[in-house]
């Protein structure tokens, strides 16, 4: 009888990581539902299955965990939003629109968080709920900054006579809305008797750049 196959030991930096990729998604999961002040970190412990001190080993305290859980798939959503807004201006070279600019910002997170499955709407949930909070809009700054100024760029050349101050309001709207979507709080699907689900991602893709785009170029007659 041939010898069963040995199991390989994880190394001790493997565990850690492990260890510390369930602290994370045990944080997201509770932050996006309960906020900062919401949670306690004996709550990520106890979600975890593990002692609290074993989360002072990876983290010097509350809000240290709150910054890696926003932090730790910030990177991933603006890298992709950079570069398809890149991939945009190099397509239409001189010529954007408002509608093709918002397509490349809003569609590639909404792919990004429905296709990326539980961990990612969790996250989605997560920016949704903090953002309007002053220690969320801090991250927003320091993460979000740099593609939404890419964004805006693009979008004063689709619109040159418009005043910046229209530019940065219509943003501004934009990003209450996706927010909003974002959150999942299940009221549309009460208040449309179930015709819409705040979680068809694919069905608010269809709709947003255009309804945005509509938006901004009703401003110009205001």
């Amino acid at each position: 009888m041939p010898e069963a196959p040995k199991r390989q030991r994880r190394s001790k930096a493997q565990q850690r990581a492990e260890s510390l990729e369930q602290i994370l998604d045990a944080a997201e999961y509770l932050f996006s539902r309960h906020g900062l002040y919401g949670v306690t970190l004996r709550d990520v412990a106890q979600r975890v299955g593990i002692h609290t001190t074993l989360l002072h080993y990876y983290f010097e305290d509350k809000r240290n965990l709150f910054e890696a859980v926003f932090a730790r798939r910030a990177g991933v959503t603006s890298e992709r939003r950079i570069a398809a807004l890149e991939q945009y201006e190099r397509e239409t070279k001189d010529r954007p629109t408002v509608e093709g600019a918002l397509h490349a910002f809003l569609d590639t997170d909404l792919d990004l968080y429905y296709e990326g499955g539980e961990a990612w709407m969790n996250y989605a949930a997560f920016c949704a709920r903090v953002s309007n909070t002053p220690e969320g809009a801090e991250l927003m700054d320091v993460h979000f900054d740099p593609v939404v100024l890419k964004l805006v760029s693009i979008l004063k050349r689709a619109l040159p006579d418009y005043p910046e101050e229209d530019i940065f309001w219509g943003y501004h709207f934009v990003t209450g809305a996706l927010m909003n979507t974002l959150a999942r709080t299940g009221r549309i699907d009460r208040l449309s008797g179930g015709i819409c689900h705040s979680d068809d991602f694919p069905a608010v893709k269809k709709r947003i750049a255009k309804f945005m785009a509509a938006g901004f170029l009703t401003l110009k007659g205001r």
